[in-house]
């Protein structure tokens, strides 16, 4: 099963559950954390939802296996775009404790939670354009709206991994821990589940649109979607999958 889901008093947790993969997230699964976020948005029992990771890692970003020969059409009406979109859309408090890689499409999920948890583990980036690509789910629209345009640009056009204490400082997270993510992060789900529910669900609104009204979210899609027609997007993959520095050509 790749993704468990646990029902506790108040809230639900998923763990993200692909060990062998490093939790990448291929279409079926995130399209399963989509679905139950949906099912749990209309569930009075559940007021907040906490999502992690097993054994270790948060999710190393999506499946290459997925993007590998995806073409500029496919990418227009991927049903990524949809389960991304059914995320972002959940109502309640939605909690990310990240524990190791937080990488690619595993960071631009944490970055859709309301709070974020880190684990002393942890390790964030957009290392999309080491592949020929940018961040297709509003990653880099998101961070620079965290962190700043100068580092989100750092990130984004370096391909550079931060540790966990860059990214708190840097405003990317609001919790920090000594040890693992998730103990604070149930913690905070069970605080969160005892405050008014409505009130936290028209707070959370209005921060998600205030925060996400004047981004280019739509425009960093279809640069992800245009660049997956690329010769350099297909070197990017070859070079990761052989494990060898890529040689772009800009085609």
């Amino acid at each position: 099963m790749d993704l468990i889901i646990e029902h506790l008093p108040g809230w639900s947790r998923l763990t993200i559950h692909r060990p062998e993969a490093k939790n990448a997230l291929n279409t079926a699964l995130l399209g399963r954390i989509a679905a139950e976020l949906m099912r749990l948005a209309e569930d009075s029992a559940c007021r907040a939802v906490v999502l992690t990771g097993a054994e270790g890692n948060f999710a190393a970003g999506a499946d290459i296996g997925e993007i590998a020969d995806k073409t500029t059409a496919e990418g227009a009406i991927d049903p990524r775009k949809g389960h991304w979109a059914a995320i972002r859309a959940f109502p309640k408090p939605l909690v990310a404790a990240v524990d190791g890689f937080a990488l690619g499409g595993g960071f631009e999920l944490a970055l859709m939670a309301d709070c974020m948890v880190l684990g002393a583990t942890a390790r964030l980036g957009l290392p999309e354009t080491n592949l020929g690509l940018i961040p297709g789910a509003g990653g880099g629209q998101r961070l620079m709206a965290l962190a700043g345009r100068a580092r989100a640009t750092r990130l984004v056009l370096t391909g550079e991994i931060i540790d966990a204490a860059t990214a708190h400082d840097w405003g990317i997270a609001g919790w920090f821990c000594d040890g693992p993510a998730l103990p604070q992060a149930e913690a905070l789900a069970a605080r969160l589940a005892l405050r008014a529910p409505l009130a936290l669900q028209a707070a959370k609104a209005a921060l998600v649109a205030g925060g996400e009204q004047a981004l280019a979210l739509q425009d960093e899609r279809a640069g992800f979607e245009r660049l997956l027609d690329s010769a350099d997007k297909a070197e990017g993959i070859a070079a990761f999958r052989e494990k060898r520095k890529p040689q772009f050509r800009g085609e």
